[in-house]
């Protein structure tokens, strides 16, 4: 029998989503926590405690009204200290780097003492107006994505600036840093208010040369939120608007977890656990599942 290359082709086409498909792990209701929270947008584990930190931000996401504040978790979704922290304004993205907590709060950057429960460093970002995923190198450099302003921000030998700016970024939100790159899954090009004419998906800029490319074919994937890697060479991603939990390949074909309700937010990932954890900012709750 004779196989054309156009046939060949087209076949690939068709077996190799379904492949993708059959590797995407399964996620398993773990728990959930009562809606104890005031609208929690990301969730990040400290390995030393073996807690997890919630950030609510608790009224307007750019108003500077000192009602925002930190949460203490256990990693089987007990209350350890509600508000661990009290005083911030809306504070959203958070990573962990030795002892210190770092938040996004609208246009600063939070530095805590973990072990003294203390605001020890605040970094200005005056023309930000909505700081919002945070993450860090294997070198202790702090990237925040500004999501208002297509912007990254860059804290290097205690100098937080402009690490890069431009409308290539199309919204960024959830950062994860990948050996010599970062990852920012996109929101989208935004119209009226935080709506889009088209959805976001990943993008990956070289850390030394600042050169941006997208991961696939630039289809729009969704809101996209929460970034962090699945171990395995993919990616979960959260959806915001859709309240989805995504995977999403290398190649950028993306594939539907599970659907939860609207405000899925700033997701973690414990490998050793097999956890992924989600706080849900409009139900005021945190969930988690198993990875299998």
């Amino acid at each position: 029998m004779k196989y054309t290359l156009k046939w060949l082709l087209s076949l690939c086409a068709m077996i190799l989503p379904a492949l993708a498909l059959a590797a995407n792990p399964i996620l398993v209701p773990a728990w959930q926590t009562d809606s104890v929270f005031e609208q929690p947008e990301s969730v990040a584990y400290d390995p030393q405690q073996k807690l997890l930190f919630v950030s609510n931000v608790n009224g307007d996401a750019t108003n500077a009204d000192g009602n925002g504040y930190i949460s203490l978790l256990s990693l089987d979704g007990n209350i350890i200290d509600l508000h661990w922290l009290k005083g911030l304004n809306a504070p959203k993205g958070l990573t962990i780097v030795g002892n210190n907590l770092y938040v996004a709060d609208i246009n600063e950057l939070v530095v805590i003492d973990i072990e003294n429960k203390k605001v020890t460093q605040r970094y200005s970002a005056p023309k930000a107006k909505f700081l919002n995923d945070v993450v860090a190198d294997n070198k202790g450099n702090v990237y925040v994505s500004a999501f208002l302003t297509n912007t990254i921000y860059r804290l290097e030998n205690n100098k937080f600036e402009v690490w890069l700016q431009t409308d290539e970024l199309e919204v960024p939100n959830g950062l994860l840093v990948e050996d010599n790159q970062l990852i920012v899954a996109s929101w989208g090009h935004m119209t009226d208010g935080f709506a889009t004419t088209t959805a976001g998906h990943l993008k990956i800029i070289n850390l030394d040369t600042k050169q941006i490319q997208s991961l696939g074919d630039k289809s729009a994937v969704g809101n996209l939120d929460g970034l962090e890697a699945d171990g395995n060479g993919n990616y979960f991603a959260t959806d915001w608007v859709a309240g989805k939990i995504l995977h999403i390949t290398p190649s950028g074909l993306s594939s539907t977890l599970v659907v939860l309700e609207q405000g899925s937010a700033d997701h973690t990932i414990l490998p050793k656990q097999g956890l992924i954890i989600i706080p849900m900012m409009l139900s005021g709750t945190v969930v988690a599942y198993h990875i299998n």
